[in-house]
């Protein structure tokens, strides 16, 4: 029977299949152990048996699940049936690329990162340098995990700039990088599909898959270093807007007069905001205020300066936290998150950066919204990339495609 097409949506049977498939498939892997019997999978899924059984055949025929038995007890009859989620059967990649490193992550299909590999970028990376160091990274994490970087069933990639259907059209961190097919070059040498997306549109999903934002489906992450950029969630989805390029609070203009006809161009490498309260702004700010010797130059000792008490120190944050609300007000009062992140960087600074933003945002919004510091740092885009991975083995395996 053909399945029916009613509002833009299919219905049927085979869609209803798919959809228990992908059901079972994600209680399983989420199950303690990635085992379970047939009645925890009724449970926790919510279908009738039936349903369940027939998504665990499609599943077996996919070489995906196995089947076991409990230990016989002698007090009990024939042993229950087990059912057992093989992560080991296929393994994706995430990659998250900047101007200064390419960190790789390789994990099996239940999520486990089996290897996580950071390389340095060369002097003055350029297009094809950054692709070959990329690529130089992908086997090392992967000779590390102890998988063939050939047998990878799915590899997302995120990078600096405005990426578009797989394309990158604009990053200003990373000459010679925009109109590079990185995708194309990826997919053609590993033989298995790559997926392509600005790193803080994936950060974001790393933090609501396994960092400071389980399941929150309206939530902004915030990435807070020499550059600034937005990840937006709305409805548990990835907002990215027409041209693929919302999200750029590092190009909101938060300080100058309406006449005076500051502007930037597509290719300027700095945004206003990002020029005021971006890490290279906090470091001269230092200097300016005459915060504890050297700490203008390094924005850990300015921390350390700043958790001893030292005043001058706490000014130069107490400036910096009120700038940063000020802009992040902007945000907020717009979207409503609910919920923001704050990574990159910056946020190493913990509580005694966090305080005084929370302090002046208090009196720049309607409604109160959480703010919590990251988990993953540095390793946020990275796993974010890896749970696109997987998303993207899902989706093919409910079309019957998830094998390599």
């Amino acid at each position: 029977m053909a399945d029916k097409v009613t509002g833009g949506a299919a219905t049927g049977p085979h869609v209803l299949r798919r959809m228990n498939l992908a059901a079972v498939s994600k209680a399983l892997r989420e199950h303690t152990s990635h085992s379970a019997r047939i009645t925890d999978l009724v449970s926790a899924t919510g279908l009738s048996r039936p349903a369940v059984g027939r998504a665990l055949d499609d599943l077996r025929r996919a070489g995906l699940v196995e089947f076991t038995a409990d230990a016989p007890s002698p007090r009990m009859g024939r042993p229950a049936q087990q059912v057992r989620f093989r992560a080991e059967a296929g393994h994706v990649a995430g990659v998250d690329i900047g101007p200064h490193k390419a960190l790789v992550m390789v994990a099996d299909l239940a999520g486990n990162v089996l290897a996580s590999h950071r390389a340095t970028m060369p002097d003055l990376p350029h297009g094809r340098r950054v692709f070959e160091a990329v690529r130089s990274a992908l086997v090392a994490a992967s000779a590390e995990a102890a998988v063939p970087v050939e047998a990878l069933w799915a590899v997302t990639v995120g990078t600096p700039g405005v990426i578009d259907q797989g394309e990158i059209l604009l990053a200003p961190s990373i000459p010679g990088w925009a109109g590079l097919p990185v995708r194309r070059m990826l997919s053609r040498w590993l033989g298995c599909p790559v997926h392509l997306d600005n790193d803080v549109n994936l950060a974001v999903l790393g933090e609501r898959w396994r960092g400071a934002a389980p399941d929150a489906d309206d939530l902004v992450f915030v990435q807070w270093g020499e550059r600034i950029g937005t990840g937006i969630l709305i409805g548990g989805k990835p907002y990215r807007g027409a041209s693929s390029a919302a999200g750029e609070l590092g190009f909101i203009d938060v300080v100058s007069g309406a006449d005076r006809g500051a502007g930037h161009g597509p290719g300027e490498a700095m945004g206003s905001f990002e020029s005021l309260v971006g890490a290279k702004a906090i470091r001269e700010l230092a200097q300016d205020m005459g915060a504890v010797g050297e700490a203008g130059r390094d924005i850990a000792a300015l921390f350390a300066a700043a958790s001893d008490g030292s005043p001058a120190a706490l000014a130069v944050l107490d400036r910096v936290a009120a700038r940063f609300a000020r802009g992040l007000a902007t945000l907020l009062l717009l979207l409503d998150p609910g919920l923001v992140v704050i990574g990159g960087g910056v946020s190493r600074g913990g509580d005694i950066l966090l305080e005084p933003i929370l302090r002046h945002l208090e009196h720049q919004t309607l409604v109160p919204t959480e703010v919590r510091l990251s988990l993953l740092g540095e390793t946020a885009t990275a796993c974010g990339a890896v749970a696109h991975a997987l998303a993207s083995v899902e989706s093919r395996l409910v079309d019957g495609t998830a094998q390599r």
